[in-house]
């Protein structure tokens, strides 16, 4: 019979060995090793240090407007450095180029942006397109911005050049360049009439609202061009209405408006320089005439021309000396004309009445241009009022090329006044 063997006490209390932890398995059911452990020293060597050009990367990334406020005030800075005058040929022709690259890239753009795709030779540069049609349009609108700068006067004028300034402005803002063609139409004819503007007047060598009005049916003129090819294109009558006759056409007429509110500066006329003065002296220079223009003003007024605080003694004239700039055509087109004629008022704040037009000087002619240092001339009336004046200088149909304010003041003093004599 059979009889179990006792177990002691030491073999009752010994703890069992324990279970050993099962080795990973893999994603495929295969028993693979656990990884070794890394020290810091071998994971500072297996991260590599970011490249320069990684950093540069991370850097425009994290500062992108910043970017591109500097890229563009940057541009406006360098075109403000290097633009030459509105009546150069070079300026002219590179502007000329500018706007014919501009309508064949929007053409492009509209033929293949309406759900078909560029055929294989174009689609590799396709990508940037957009970059070159917002390169084009800054190239103009900083130019127009600087010559409407240079030609306004006057407050709507000015709000004018404010928004001329916001296009140029937005041209560079995502946002802006995500809305599409139909924005990007609606500047092209934008720019179409500024060109014409100026360069109609530059050909044929005086300044009339009828160019202007020109310059507005030669940009109609190319948008009606464009209409029917984009329409043969998409074969959407109603899209293309939208995207290319409304906003060409509709830029138009805004600009019709504005220029009849008088808001639109006289370009390329442009009021160099003005300032009132105690007397004007025609004297013989060595290329023609010279002007010697007598004033009290103190030396420290730098930002001054004259005497704009004009202490009037009994029989005293207030003299307006101005310098006008025009384009080298500027003269007279025929026998018996006298050139482009303009315009100065002088207004007086009447205690009564406010702002009244106290004279106006209108048998002045532009009889030259192309003069660096501008077309000089003057007017005066005698035994001013006391108070506040102003003085402007308009076209023919009233556009205003600059103004200055004075304040004349009574001067009872009765010993010599010694003047002081700039050249004009």
């Amino acid at each position: 019979m059979a009889t179990a063997t006792p177990r002691t006490a030491d073999e009752t209390s010994a703890p069992e060995a324990p279970a050993e932890a099962p080795a990973p398995v893999g994603p495929l059911g295969l028993v693979s090793e656990a990884p070794a452990a890394v020290s810091p020293e071998d994971s500072a060597e297996t991260e590599k240090a970011p490249t320069l050009k990684q950093r540069v990367r991370d850097f425009r990334a994290r500062h992108a407007k910043w970017e591109l406020a500097l890229f563009f005030f940057a541009s406006f800075a360098y075109d403000i450095a290097t633009l030459r005058r509105i009546d150069n040929w070079f300026v002219l022709t590179k502007q000329g180029l500018f706007l014919g690259v501009l309508g064949l890239l929007l053409l492009v753009e509209l033929r293949w942006s309406w759900g078909t795709e560029p055929p294989r030779w174009l689609a590799r540069v396709w990508r940037f397109r957009e970059d070159a049609l917002h390169f084009f349009l800054g190239g103009l609108l900083s130019p127009y911005t600087l010559f409407y700068f240079k030609s306004a006067s006057g407050l709507t004028a000015f709000l004018f050049l404010a928004g001329v300034f916001g296009l140029l402005v937005a041209n560079e803002l995502p946002r802006f360049r995500a809305l599409g063609p139909v924005v990007r139409v609606g500047l092209f004819s934008f720019c179409l009439t500024s060109y014409f503007a100026y360069l109609l007047p530059v050909v044929l060598g005086y300044y009339s609202g009828t160019l202007f009005m020109a310059a507005v049916g030669l940009a109609c003129a190319v948008t009606l061009l464009l209409t029917p090819l984009v329409r043969a294109w998409s074969r959407d009558g109603r899209r293309t209405l939208r995207h290319v006759a409304l906003p060409g056409l509709g830029v138009q007429a805004l600009l019709v408006g504005l220029y009849l509110l008088k808001a639109i500066p006289p370009v390329p006329l442009s009021m160099l320089a003005s300032g009132i003065y105690h007397g004007v002296e025609v004297v013989k220079g060595t290329k023609g005439r010279d002007y010697r223009l007598l004033h009290e003003r103190a030396e420290w007024r730098l930002w001054e021309r004259g005497d704009q605080d004009f202490r009037a003694r009994a029989g005293d004239r207030v003299y307006f000396f101005a310098s006008v700039f025009a384009p080298t055509s500027f003269k007279p087109q025929r026998a018996g004309d006298r050139g482009t004629q303009l315009v100065i008022r002088w207004y007086h704040d009447d205690p009564e009445k406010g702002w009244t037009q106290y004279h106006a000087y209108d048998d002045l002619y532009l009889e030259q241009g192309g003069r660096e240092q501008g077309f000089r001339t003057f007017a005066y009336v005698t035994n001013p009022r006391p108070g506040d004046w102003r003085v402007s200088m308009e076209t023919e149909d009233g556009r205003e090329i600059g103004r200055l304010s004075f304040t004349v003041t009574p001067d009872d003093a009765s010993a010599p006044r010694e003047f002081k004599v700039d050249a004009g």
